[in-house]
C-alpha cells in the first residue's frame, strides 16, 4: 500500500486515484461496521452514554465530508442545512444524541451515498497545488479520509461495549511469522531530534511544526506491557496499594471499585475477557488493552519505571540516528503490510515478539498498531502551533485534562496513523484500545 505523502511526490493524477481509493476503502469499512452487520434497532440504540448510537456516527461522517469536500473545498451550497446542528460533535454531547431527530439508517445511508457521488464527480476538477493550504497536497481530502477511519475505530469501541451477541467475526489469522524472543529494554542515547513534521501533506495541525527537541538518554520497553506482565501487578496487590497511584488515580480506583482492566472477569482461578461478545481466557502474551492512564501510571510506578514522555516515545519510534531524520513509520517512509498490527488485521493485539520487521531504528518493536500507548505528557500545541483548519480539531482540547496517546491500535487504519500522529483522551478512558509501555532514565 502506498501512502499520500509518497504519491504526492509523483503527480496529481496519481494522487487523485489514491484519494478515490482511500475514500472508497474508508466507506466500505464504515458500512462493514454498521449497515452491513446490524439491523436498524441496533443502529439506533445507544449501548453506553460514553458512545453515540452508530447511526449518528454514520450520518456525521457524511455531514463532515459534505462540509469540507463539497462546501469548503468545492464552494457548493449545503445539501441539508437543517441537519448540520444534529451532527455537530461540539453542539451535542454523546449522552444526549439518542434524543435528537437523527436520520434513520436508510436515510443516513442514502445521504452518505449522495454526498460521496458528488465528491467523486468533483474530484477530477480539484486542484492540489496553488489553491491554498486547504487543498494543497490534497490535505482536506486526507483530513476527511482520516476522520472517517477515526470514527470507524470509535464504532469498534461501540461494538466492544455492546452486551448482546457477537456482530463481528474475527478476520482470518494473518500468515504466521517467526517471532524472536521478546526483548527487555532499549537504550536511546541522549541528543536532539526533530519532533513533529512540517512537510507531511496529510499531517494534522497538532503534529506541526517540526521542531528540534533535546532528549536526555533513557531506556524504553522494547515492546508494550503484556497481559501477563499486568497480571503480575494485579497479583502483587497493585490495585490495593495507594503507593503506586496518584491521588486522582486512587480516587478513581476506589470510587469505581476497579480491580482489573476493562472487560476482564475473574473466573475460578483465572481471568477471562469479553471481546466483541466472545468470552475467552485472557491471552498472556498479548499487549494489555482497555487500561486507563491511571492504571498505566500505577503499573509503571510499581515496576520501578514511569510512562515515557511524548518526546521520548516519538524519538524511539521515528528518529533514524544514522540519517539524522525522522521516518514516517518506525521501519521507513513507506507503509508495508505486515510490519504492524493495524487496520483490523486481527480484532485483538498481537503477541510479544510479533512483527519484528516493524522495529524502529533503535530496535523498539510494535510502536505502531496493537494498542494506543499512554504517555506521561499533557496534550498541548508545539512551539509555533497554528490552528488549521478549525480550532475544534485540536486547540480546544489543549490542557492538563487530556493525556497524549501514541502509535495507534489494531483498530487504527494505516492511513490514519504515523510516528508523528497524536491522540489524546481523559486519563479515565478505558473503552478505547489503549495500553502502554514503560520507560526510565538511563542509569
Amino acid at each position: 500500500m502506498a501512502d499520500a505523502a509518497r504519491v504526492n511526490e509523483r503527480d496529481e493524477r496519481a494522487l487523485k486515484e489514491f484519494i478515490a481509493g482511500a475514500l472508497g476503502g474508508a466507506r466500505d469499512r464504515s458500512h462493514g461496521l454498521t449497515t452491513g452487520v446490524l439491523d436498524d434497532a441496533a443502529l439506533v440504540a445507544q449501548v453506553s452514554p460514553l458512545m453515540s448510537p452508530l447511526v449518528w456516527d454514520l450520518a456525521h461522517i457524511g455531514n463532515y465530508e459534505e462540509l469540507w469536500l463539497l462546501r469548503a473545498a468545492g464552494g457548493a451550497a449545503a445539501m441539508r442545512p437543517e441537519i448540520d446542528g444534529l451532527y455537530d460533535a461540539f453542539e451535542h454531547p454523546r449522552a444526549t444524541r439518542p434524543s435528537l431527530p437523527l436520520l434513520p439508517p436508510a436515510e443516513a445511508a442514502a445521504y452518505l451515498a449522495t454526498v460521496r457521488a458528488r465528491v467523486l464527480d468533483s474530484l477530477d476538477a480539484a486542484r492540489f497545488e496553488g489553491g491554498g493550504p486547504l487543498t494543497d497536497g490534497g490535505f482536506v481530502y486526507g483530513m476527511v479520509v482520516q476522520h472517517e477511519h477515526m470514527h470507524d475505530e470509535t464504532m469498534l469501541a461501540t461494538h466492544q461495549l455492546r452486551k448482546d451477541g457477537p456482530a463481528l467475526l474475527d478476520p482470518p489469522a494473518p500468515a504466521g511469522e517467526a517471532r524472536p524472543a521478546p526483548l527487555g529494554e532499549v537504550l536511546v542515547p541522549a541528543g536532539p531530534f526533530v519532533m513533529g513534521t512540517s512537510d507531511d501533506p496529510w499531517a494534522h495541525d497538532n503534529e506541526r511544526p517540526g521542531h528540534l527537541v533535546e532528549v536526555p538518554a533513557f531506556r524504553i520497553d522494547a515492546e508494550p506491557v503484556s497481559n501477563a506482565d499486568y497480571l503480575a501487578f494485579m497479583e502483587a496487590g497493585g490495585y490495593d496499594d495507594p503507593r503506586w497511584w496518584t491521588d486522582a488515580g486512587w480516587e478513581w480506583r476506589t470510587s469505581g471499585g476497579k480491580r482489573a482492566p476493562g472487560f476482564w472477569t475473574r473466573e475460578g482461578g483465572g481471568w477471562t475477557r469479553r471481546r466483541f461478545g466472545h468470552v475467552e481466557p485472557v491471552p498472556p502474551g498479548e499487549a494489555v488493552q482497555h487500561v486507563c492512564w491511571y492504571e498505566a501510571d500505577a503499573y509503571a510506578r510499581w515496576a520501578g519505571k514511569r510512562l515515557p514522555t511524548e518526546a521520548e516515545w516519538e524519538k524511539a519510534a521515528a528518529w533514524d540516528p544514522a540519517a539524522q531524520r525522522s521516518r514516517r513509520y518506525p521501519w521507513g517512509d513507506d507503509y508495508e503490510e505486515g510490519r504492524a498490527n493495524l487496520g483490523q488485521r486481527a480484532h485483538r493485539p498481537s503477541e510479544a515478539g510479533a512483527h519484528p520487521g516493524g522495529a524502529s531504528a533503535y530496535g523498539v518493536r510494535r510502536m505502531l498498531g496493537d494498542v494506543w500507548e499512554w504517555t506521561s505528557s499533557d496534550f498541548t500545541g508545539y512551539p509555533g502551533f497554528r490552528s488549521f483548519p478549525y480550532k475544534e480539531y485540536s486547540e480546544v482540547f489543549f490542557g492538563p485534562e487530556y493525556k497524549v496517546l501514541r502509535g495507534g491500535s489494531w483498530a487504527t487504519h494505516p492511513t490514519a496513523v504515523r510516528t508523528t500522529f497524536r491522540n489524546w483522551d481523559y486519563p479515565i478512558r478505558r473503552q478505547i484500545f489503549a495500553g502502554f509501555r514503560c520507560a526510565r532514565d538511563a542509569a
